[in-house]
């Protein structure tokens, strides 16, 4: 007896059509399939937990203190010594960097130069053989320069003058000369009377030196 006349016997046998026969067998391989898949196959895969979205502000408010610059004065072996602007969060390495980088007779084992600089310090970056002040040169009482950061004129050499911007040795040489020939400064508006410095060269140092 071959397949087909099973099939007829079968429907017979059960006293249904053929056609009955054939859907009720697509009727329980359908069953069988959904049973399969419900209990075998999976119904999910986990997702990686990636935590709390993000607000678009969040990260710029997480950390405020690393916007911005701050301005320090860089004086000593440096190739452009005076003010330097960085960002914040810069530190004692950039500020140096910021002045040209560090002259051939610089003693940078003398500073920290991983420590963070703060807005309106002093840096003074001694040379070989030089002994720094305490607190590896910022903000110290460094020979003419005061701890608020500014040069005195009575007691500046050239070479301290030479430090402040706009100041070259042919300017510097003339102020020592002036302060020979009138005696010390008593209010740093005599700078004017020096020649070379006219009212832009003036307002520039101004705020840099004291009398």
């Amino acid at each position: 007896m071959d397949l087909r006349d099973r099939f007829h016997h079968a429907a017979a046998w059960l006293e249904a059509s053929p056609a009955e026969l054939a859907g009720l067998v697509s009727l329980l391989l359908g069953g069988m399939a959904l049973t399969i898949y419900v209990t075998v196959v999976p119904r999910g895969i986990p997702l990686p937990d990636v935590g709390e979205p993000h607000a678009p502000g969040d990260i710029a408010s997480a950390a405020p203190e690393l916007i911005g610059e701050v301005t320090i004065h860089v004086a000593g072996q440096v190739h452009r010594p005076g003010l330097v602007v960085v960002p914040i969060g810069g530190r004692v390495a950039d500020a140096i960097e910021a002045a040209g980088g560090p002259t051939a007779t610089a003693e940078l084992g003398a500073l920290n130069l991983a420590r963070l600089v703060t807005d309106g310090e002093r840096i003074v970056v001694p040379a070989i053989g030089e002994v720094p002040a305490a607190g590896d040169g910022s903000g110290d009482v460094v020979g003419a320069w005061g701890a608020d950061g500014l040069l005195d004129l009575n007691a500046a050499t050239a070479a301290d003058l030479e430090e402040l911007p706009g100041v070259g040795p042919v300017l510097a040489g003339r102020i020592v000369d002036w302060r020979e020939q009138h005696g010390p400064f008593v209010d740093v508006g005599q700078l004017r009377e020096v020649s070379g410095i006219g009212e832009k060269t003036f307002q520039s140092l101004a705020g840099l030196v004291t009398a």
